[in-house]
């Protein structure tokens, strides 16, 4: 299996664990601070990921040398898991979905000013039709709504954090030295861990442990473990392999899996004009995978 294959895969996983964390974070985003809840998700991503790496024995010294770089990278991450959990506390997980597909758009630009990585024509084709089909999802088919930018306030909060996202993957590249992407994970893991902790410790120090519904600790430990740990960890084995706007790409598929998460949790199907806007980032995926010639960097 070639190492573009192993990232398509990876990719693949990692956009079906993160939709859910946009259905099950939008039922206990109102029930504790979003700064709080992530301080522990990455705490227990960091001791999760961190016995990963130690069991393999792949941390060493010289992996933390330049610690600033996981500062970075675990502030750009907390940062976007912060404000998408402030987002969902009044979108709707599949327009808040539909605005995570913006990320390639945006990551595209940061890999040409961090990396120098160029857009083929066929790749910004594509980009163009699935930020269509975004703001198709996000303003619900209504051009009226289009027309006046009627963006919710969750949404525009999410946003926000989606910009952080985008510049976290080409600064993955950039400031990897070799590292092992289980190792490289924990640093950022712990960074944002111990940044969150610090800032949401106030937060921390007045929630009622005991009354919290047995939903948010299942939620807790899913995104924890699979929509943090996991997830970092494939973006970051796909990012070393593929550029920056196709690892990106995939995050189109997420539309998809949260219809399908919300269908499981039994929230129904959306309507028509939904669907359209997310066949629109169907394709633009289906686009961005069949080109293979984005050159690394100029």
């Amino acid at each position: 299996m070639t190492p573009g294959t192993q990232g398509h895969l990876a990719m693949f996983a990692f956009s079906a664990l993160v939709a859910g964390s946009f259905s099950l974070g939008a039922l206990v985003a109102n029930d504790i601070d979003p700064a709080a809840f992530n301080a522990l998700r990455f705490c227990i991503g960091a001791v999760i990921v961190g016995a990963l790496a130690w069991q393999r024995g792949v941390m060493t010294r010289k992996s933390f040398e330049a610690p600033w770089r996981y500062i970075v990278l675990g502030g750009l991450f907390a940062i976007y898991f912060v404000l998408m959990f402030e987002g969902l506390k009044t979108a709707r997980p599949i327009s808040a979905s539909a605005v995570f597909t913006l990320v390639p758009v945006m990551a595209a630009g940061f890999a040409w000013l961090v990396l120098r990585q160029k857009l083929t024509s066929r790749m910004a084709l594509a980009l163009s039709i699935g930020g269509l089909g975004a703001l198709w999802v996000i303003f619900r088919g209504d051009l009226i709504a289009l027309m006046r930018f009627d963006i919710g306030r969750g949404e525009a909060i999410f946003f926000v954090g989606c910009i952080s996202h985008a510049l976290y993957t080409p600064m993955v590249r950039r400031l990897n030295r070799g590292e092992s992407a289980v190792t490289f994970t924990f640093g950022t893991m712990l960074a944002g861990a111990v940044l969150l902790l610090v800032y949401a410790r106030a937060e921390l120090a007045v929630i009622d442990w005991g009354s919290l519904r047995p939903l948010v600790w299942v939620t807790l430990i899913y995104v924890a473990v699979f929509a943090s740990a996991i997830t970092i960890i494939l973006l970051q084995f796909a990012t070393l392999r593929l550029p920056s706007a196709k690892v990106m790409a995939y995050t189109y598929l997420t539309p998809t899996w949260v219809i399908a998460w919300e269908i499981g949790l039994g929230n129904g199907v959306p309507g028509p004009m939904v669907l359209g806007g997310v066949m629109m980032t169907i394709l633009a995926l289906y686009l961005l995978l069949r080109d293979d010639d984005l050159p690394q960097k100029s």
